[in-house]
């Protein structure tokens, strides 16, 4: 423990700052993760834009003395911390310190160049490529050969060997060529290039600083890796944690797809013999027609017997395969290529045995476009319990943590409130009157007990921004948005003069409305999908009277502050897709309780993205603006309306479309 607390850090860090000003909320945050990391006390703290957690919590993790890992849901904040915050941090405190502290970056093993992977020969980097066999290396087309070359000419200048640092950066499966996974990789000590391995590397820097940045990938697979993949530390904090819980759902996610059956036979054929190659293909080949017979369902009640069958030559092919692989050398030459194999066959095993398990907390489905059988845990609150918070102290921290005016829902997403064997699919309901799941001693002993705190935010939302819900407006169909929609988002747009950011729930009512809209207003109409996500952004903050159209990945992370961004339209309630295999099952999991389903699994979900989606507004104690609704349920009188209100911030409610243009129209002007 350092003799300074977070208090003194941060007003060391504020000092610095031109203009730079106390916040009270980023203060408060400031000395309950400071406490928090004293007492051992699990935390969550919703602080909401524009408090400054970011610094908040940088601040008690350096005064705390303790070893901290960071985790983040996006490369934007990642990129946040570790470029702005975190050197702005060690300049302002070295001199009270009278050290600088230390941070790094860590990344999945995939994220860097790998050596071993690009001294391959032309043959094994072909068929590396999953389901593009015949693609030949750096041949294919001028596009592919080009960033082939631009890749190798990074790798002899690099000294991170990180893809970020690639700029401008290559598609995946270029970059698939130069990278392996932490679970193909035969180690540093069983590879030629191991003193050189750029992850490693990282890994080594990681091993020795105070502070290390990673994301929630990382992290999940840390955890259900027994922790062998992160530093020991003694202080995690989790931000955007609303994240966590789909991040480790992908995590403990099994598939299995003809088209990797295919890429082992490929990839076995030269080690492992023709025999083991031929078993892959034809597993792949029945596979392929089992999910085509299957079709686009979840698989409840056993498996079709033609899809139980090709599975049974999956594991066949497999345990044949680990057979040959055991025998071979223990010198052997083709450690890395034998690591992809073995690999390999681990996550078709996987996913072949919880298919054919089918035990109650696993869902299973098929996916034919492309083809490929899906296994996921139902819910993860039991995984997190048991493996999150045992070994150190955890703060989680985001804007938007609170559902429905509590931490409930998010709790007990994360895995805290619940008994760590409990692994059944138990959400608060929303309908439900609030109780606090908190340690005041009603929880047993085997449940993750945690303290909560909210710090609010330093806007005026009431002043700074309108929610407009367009209640004369018909409910939207299943398929689309409703009759005048977009009649509606024209006249919104023409009184803000654009400066429009629209969200869709689905790709489909986006194109239709951009096509709509470029026909109907003078002001540039941007879409999602026509350029990368950065380039459009950019070009959003730089034409003031721009409008951008998106779906779910422009819903969070995105941050236009200024007049640039002064409407933000969302075109319906962004609930899930029912017949989606996660919520159907879920929603199942909780009718089998007597409970409603939709209020437990889809209420909240559409609540947390709505919540996100109206978060893009207010950036800054200065913005202005309007949130506009186009879906007449919002200001209905249905159970879950107060829920989903409760859920945005505290802004000034309307449903008169009139007032909410006119005060467009002076916005625009002013």
């Amino acid at each position: 423990m350092t003799s300074l607390s977070s208090l003194d850090l941060l007003d060391a860090v504020i000092g610095r700052t031109p203009s730079g000003e106390a916040r009270p909320g980023q203060r408060q945050m400031a000395e309950a993760v400071e406490k928090s990391a004293e007492s051992g006390r699990h935390l969550i703290v919703q602080a909401g834009t524009g408090t400054g957690k970011s610094l908040a919590y940088l601040c008690a993790a350096l005064a705390s003395g303790k070893r901290v890992v960071i985790a983040t849901a996006t490369l934007a904040l990642q990129a946040q911390l570790v470029n702005v915050d975190l050197p702005r941090l060690v300049k302002a405190t070295a001199p009270l310190l009278g050290r600088a502290p230390t941070f790094s970056l860590l990344k999945g093993r995939n994220n860097y160049l790998c050596h071993a992977k690009m001294a391959a020969d032309e043959e094994e980097d072909a068929g590396t490529l999953e389901g593009t066999q015949q693609l030949k290396w750096a041949s294919s087309s001028k596009g592919f050969a080009a960033q082939v070359k631009r890749l190798y000419a990074f790798a002899n200048e690099t000294d991170s060997g990180d893809r970020d640092d690639l700029d401008p950066g290559v598609s995946d499966q270029v970059w698939r060529q130069a990278s392996t996974s932490s679970s193909e990789c035969p180690g540093a000590t069983k590879c030629d290039w191991g003193t050189e391995c750029f992850s490693e590397m990282a890994r080594a820097r990681a091993m020795e600083a105070d502070i290390v940045v990673t994301n929630h990938a990382l992290l999940t697979i840390d955890m259900f890796s027994e922790g062998t993949v992160l530093p020991e530390h003694d202080l995690l904090i989790i931000d955007e944690a609303h994240e966590l819980a789909d991040r480790a759902t992908s995590a403990a996610r099994a598939e299995l797809s003809p088209a990797r059956l295919e890429w082992l036979a490929t990839r076995s054929r030269r080690i492992l013999g023709a025999d083991i190659a031929g078993d892959f293909n034809e597993a792949a080949d029945q596979l392929r027609m089992a999910i085509e017979d299957t079709g686009e369902e979840r698989i409840k009640n056993g498996l079709p017997e033609q899809l139980d069958d090709a599975l049974t030559l999956v594991t066949a092919a497999c345990n044949n395969a680990t057979t040959v692989i055991k025998n071979l050398a223990k010198d052997d030459k083709n450690a890395l290529v034998t690591g992809q194999i073995r690999s390999g066959i681990d996550e078709a095993r996987d996913c072949a045995v919880r298919a054919r398990e089918n035990s109650g907390n696993d869902v299973i489905w098929c996916q034919p476009k492309p083809a490929s059988l899906i296994a996921a845990p139902l819910f993860v609150g039991g995984l997190l319990a048991a493996n999150l918070y045992e070994s150190r102290t955890v703060v989680a921290t985001s804007a938007t943590l609170t559902l429905g005016g509590t931490f409930d829902t998010v709790a007990r997403s994360l895995g805290l409130g619940i008994a760590v064997e409990d692994d059944d699919f138990d959400p608060p309901s929303p309908t439900a009157q609030p109780t606090p799941l908190t340690g005041a001693g009603e929880a047993g002993a085997s449940r993750v007990e945690w303290d909560e705190l909210d710090v609010g935010s330093p806007f005026d939302y009431r002043k700074q921004g309108i929610l407009y819900v367009a209640s004369h407006l018909p409910r939207p169909g299943k398929d689309g948005s409703a009759n005048g929609a977009m009649d509606e988002l024209v006249d919104l747009i023409e009184a803000s003069g654009g400066g429009a950011l629209c969200l869709f729930s689905s790709r489909r009512a986006a194109d239709e409305a951009a096509d709509a809209l470029r026909g109907r207003v003078d002001y540039p109409v941007m879409v999602q999908g026509e350029e990368t996500l950065s380039t459009l952004v950019r070009q959003f903050k730089e034409d003031r009277d721009s409008c951008l159209l998106g779906v779910m990945s422009l819903w969070q992370g995105v941050d236009v502050p200024g007049d640039s961004c002064r409407l933000v339209v969302i075109d319906r309630i962004p609930f899930p897709r029912p017949n989606e295999p996660l919520t159907a099952a879920r929603t199942e999991a909780s009718e089998k309780r007597g409970r409603s389903g939709f209020m437990d699994v889809s209420v909240p979900v559409a609540a947390q993205r709505i919540a996100q989606g109206a978060g893009r507004l207010i950036r800054r104690s200065s913005d202005r603006g309007v949130v506009a609704v186009l879906d007449s349920r919002l200001a209905s009188k249905m159970g879950y309306t107060n829920y989903l209100r409760n859920s945005l911030p505290d802004m000034w409610y309307s449903t008169d479309g009139d007032k909410v243009k006119a005060a467009l129209q002076r916005l625009n002007r002013s």
